[in-house]
């Protein structure tokens, strides 16, 4: 089968700029060669991508499904022209990795600096993202590997454990519960808490403690990332249990 990256790109423009109009700006083309070839791709598939409505064109559930396919076909068409050069260049292949976000400020910037050191003309890049991207990402070849916080949801992909860590507990410093070794979850009984948001693998385990122990503390604050969380709780905002990592 053969693949007009041009309709794809047209169809990614519109999904962006949300109008014909606007997506013929950023492409250069007219706004009837645009529709032309919104039209053909809705042809060539068998399905429609937008509701046309009063000048504006609104996307199906098929377009956002589509969506996610065009991102993966320029993201690899666009580390294929990379590779193409670095063998031209005569430079060596590089490694794609992915990380959650505890482990890219400081973990894997030293993971790829002693790589880098055994490997100078390796090309390295390094994506941070939510651990649910960086399962996507993995499950659909965009990367070499990532590091993830479990459970899974993808297959298609072999696992191993990396580390198998405690969550700790980020408290003010004169908070009456810095003084326990161990915070059950009883102790956060009515506390404010700063809590992850439900796009967050880790809530999903956190919520069951919380039920299970059959306690209520005041979500005050959500949040997707534990450094911002940690930095909440010195301006006094709360307590919050974060991962090892960033803590």
């Amino acid at each position: 089968m053969n693949v007009n990256t041009a309709i794809y790109e047209a169809f990614q423009v519109i999904m962006r700029a949300g109008t014909v109009s606007g997506a013929a700006k950023i492409l250069g083309r007219s706004q009837p060669a645009v529709s032309r070839m919104i039209d053909k791709l809705e042809e060539n598939l068998g399905v429609k991508l937008f509701e046309r409505r009063k000048g504006q064109v609104v996307p199906t559930h098929a377009a956002h499904l589509l969506l996610d396919e065009v991102e993966k076909l320029f993201v690899s068409l666009s580390s294929l022209d990379n590779f193409g050069r670095r063998l031209e260049e005569g430079l060596e292949g590089g490694v794609g990795a992915a990380c959650l976000p505890a482990l890219g400020l400081d973990f894997m910037p030293e993971v790829i600096a002693r790589f880098s050191r055994m490997r100078p003309q390796a090309r390295v890049v390094l994506h941070v993202r939510m651990s649910v991207s960086v399962e996507k990402w993995v499950a659909t070849q965009q990367v070499d590997f990532g590091l993830a916080e479990t459970p899974f949801l993808l297959s298609g992909f072999e696992t191993k454990i990396f580390a198998d860590s405690n969550y700790v507990a980020a408290l003010p410093v004169d908070h009456p519960l810095a003084e326990k070794a161990v915070i059950r979850a009883q102790d956060m009984h009515g506390q404010n808490l700063i809590a992850w948001t439900a796009t967050v693998s880790a809530r999903r385990t956190f919520d069951d403690v919380i039920q299970g122990a059959g306690i209520a503390p005041r979500q005050i604050i959500e949040c997707t990332m534990s450094s911002p969380m940690c930095r909440m709780v010195q301006r006094g905002l709360g307590i919050a249990i974060v991962d090892p990592f960033t803590a």
